[in-house]
């Protein structure tokens, strides 16, 4: 099925170029800047194919803009029907004739307009991709370039020639990316095209769209030519970046403060003083309840959201769970062979399926622990079956939004908390091994300097006490049940799944199969490591004042609008009742206790919508990480919802 399907797509590809293909080779002057953006960008295609390609698709798009359009007239002139008088423009006696001629001049204006703005939006987007595809390659290099710069001073401290440095690099797609994949480009210059390292060099820097990856090679060929030493070249470069990333560091921390304290502003102030100022011209008379509904169910949870995405983009390094790196032993499906001993691989595939299961038990919850979204699989179901309870009892209940409100709240609850809770155990332990990795690096390296081969350096160090002994133990294991060295460090940096550790993991692996001799190789890594480190504590300390002031604002709203409604709205009803009783007018009798508790509602609401949000804003600010958010907005929600439920309503 598979195949048919690529063999379709690929039809697909062709018609265009067989069509169009010819003329297009005749204009290869007039798209130079998509020849590079596509080049750039990697994209597997000739640039007369991909305008092929964007005209053929371009004009069939058009097509089907013209036939939206006919579908629409024919909707707007049988079933909607247009007024006599669209518009202000008059005739004089001698053009009075075009008037006959309106709605035809009105459906080819739509026909036409359609036509144009598919068929436009089409080719448009062809000729945008692939610059928009080069600037995502460009962001991928510079994030990553600085960890492959050290990567290639460590292998050349370990001795390895510059070749060979840059054929260990462009096989470590998994951990360097993008960069990894230029430099493939050079290897592949040399292997495959008979190309000299410095025409290969010199090739990369014509094509690469990362300007400091160009700077890179290019620094690099001009060091080979004059003779200097690589080495030295790749330290001072590396001590570039990690200077470079401190200077970006303090930008970024800086845009940070200015992006919370513009949430602060625009989110929580600002729809603040916006519902004040509605409630008050509401209950003047002189208003309705519209913008109250729109401030709190769209604008604060889409701006929420949209501040969130922005802290997201903007956030350098690499983010998520780390790929994992490629291992060399794998113990899959045991074939039982027909012979005598059919019956040892039988008793051994039993065992082992046996040991699986105890081990599932043993652990049920090891699954939930290492990806914390597959509890959504759990509580997603048993949260909506909750909901559907909730609303067919909440009918038959005397209040149904009173009855709906708690239950969607405990829904919440039941959702977010175990995501919570995994979420934040994966990341302790995490950051727990990320903290104790550089002096775990630093003592191999001393052992390693001592004589001590690594696998004794290993073996020694499950005897020390540095925090990581479970993990040492479970890499002497490995090595004792004879996995080599390097494929039980990979399986540790499996077992982890940090960037971090991947990247650390992947140095020495590299370096260890070149030389015994990794003690200088250990001692680059653990300051690769402490440093990165440091620029994550570094946020953390300076984004905490921020998720304070997050705090501070979500109880100054929530303050605010508990004493607006138990203390100013509830006054105004009270005076209104002892006016209506004692038959006389002046006070406004359009907050009744009935419209009270409506606002009351909204405001419960919004203190829960302000509360989610503002939570998942603390913890992209402070952590980076919108899952690590979920605790502040459990905290803020209980506020609310405890403020509300035992004063309020």
């Amino acid at each position: 099925m598979a195949s048919k399907v690529e063999f379709y797509f690929k039809k697909l590809k062709t018609l265009p170029f067989v069509l169009l293909g010819k003329r297009m080779k005749e204009k290869k002057d007039q798209f130079r800047d998509l020849r590079m953006a596509m080049r750039q960008a990697r994209i597997p295609m000739s640039y007369e194919m991909y305008i092929s390609n964007s005209l053929f698709y371009s004009v069939l798009a058009g097509i089907a803009g013209a036939l939206l359009g006919l579908i629409t007239t024919y909707i707007l002139f049988t079933f909607v029907r247009l007024p006599e008088r669209l518009t202000h423009l008059t005739f004089s006696p001698k053009t009075a004739w075009l008037i006959q001629y309106r709605d035809f001049a009105i459906a080819i204006f739509i026909v036409g307009f359609l036509t144009i703005l598919f068929g436009g939006i089409t080719y448009a987007l062809f000729l945008a991709y692939p610059g928009f595809k080069a600037g995502e390659r460009k962001g991928a290099i510079d994030r990553n370039l600085p960890f492959a710069v050290t990567f290639m001073y460590a292998l050349s401290r370990g001795g390895m020639n510059v070749i060979e440095i840059l054929r260990s690099l462009s096989k470590s797609t998994d951990t360097y990316g993008e960069v990894a994949r230029e430099v493939d480009v050079v290897v592949r210059d040399m292997d495959y095209f008979g190309n000299d390292l410095r025409t290969a060099l010199h090739n990369i820097c014509e094509i690469t769209p990362s300007e400091n990856f160009r700077d890179l090679m290019y620094n690099l060929l001009t060091v080979i030519d004059s003779g200097g030493n690589i080495s030295t070249y790749f330290r001072d470069k590396s001590e570039q970046y990690l200077n470079r990333a401190k200077i970006d560091q303090k930008g970024f921390l800086e845009t940070l403060g200015l992006i919370a304290e513009s949430y602060v502003t625009a989110f929580v102030a600002g729809p603040l003083f916006i519902i004040i100022l509605g409630v008050m011209m509401s209950v003047m008379g002189s208003g309705s309840q519209v913008m109250i509904y729109a401030i709190i169910y769209a604008v604060i949870p889409i701006g929420s959201l949209m501040f969130v995405v922005m802290v997201d983009i903007i956030t350098p390094g690499a983010t998520g769970e780390a790929p994992l790196l490629p291992t060399q032993s794998f113990v899959g499906e045991i074939v039982v062979p027909e012979t005598d001993e059919k019956t040892v691989f039988s008793k051994f595939v039993k065992s082992r399926n046996t040991l699986r299961i105890r081990k599932m038990l043993l652990d049920p919850l090891k699954p939930l622990k290492e990806k914390p979204v597959y509890s959504l699989i759990i509580t997603g179901p048993i949260a909506l079956i909750f909901m559907l309870i909730s609303v067919l009892n909440a009918m038959k209940a005397p209040d149904f939004v009173d009855y709906i409100d708690d239950r969607i709240v405990f829904t919440v609850y039941l959702v977010v908390i175990p995501l919570m809770i995994f979420h934040e155990y994966k990341k302790r332990r995490e950051d727990r091994i990320q903290s104790l990795i550089p002096d775990f690096l630093k003592k191999l390296a001393s052992t390693n300097e001592t004589g001590m081969t690594l696998r004794d350096s290993i073996k020694l160090m499950t005897r020390s006490d540095i925090g990581l002994s479970k993990e040492i133990k479970k890499i002497w294991n490995d090595i004792e049940w004879g996995l080599a060295i390097n494929e039980a460090l990979v399986r540790f940096a499996n077992r982890v799944r940090t960037h971090l550790v991947s990247r650390s993991v992947t140095l020495l692996t590299k370096a260890n199969e070149s030389s015994g001799d990794i003690g200088e190789v250990l001692n680059v890594a653990a300051r690769d490591v402490a440093a990165e480190q440091e620029l994550r504590n570094e946020r953390r300390t300076n984004m905490f004042i921020y998720v304070v002031i997050i705090y501070i604002s979500f109880l100054v709203f929530i303050g605010i609008i508990y004493i607006i409604s138990t203390t100013f709205l509830s006054e105004m009803v009270k005076a209104g009742e002892k006016v209506s009783a004692s038959g006389g007018t002046g006070v406004p009798l359009s907050l009744s206790r009935e419209k009270l508790d409506v606002y009351n509602r909204m405001f419960f609401h919004g203190a829960l919508i302000q509360g989610f949000c503002s939570g998942l804003i603390a913890g992209v600010m402070g952590e980076g990480n919108a899952l690590s958010g979920l605790k502040h907005s459990v905290i803020m929600i209980t506020i609310g919802y405890l403020l509300f439920t035992m004063f309020v309503l």
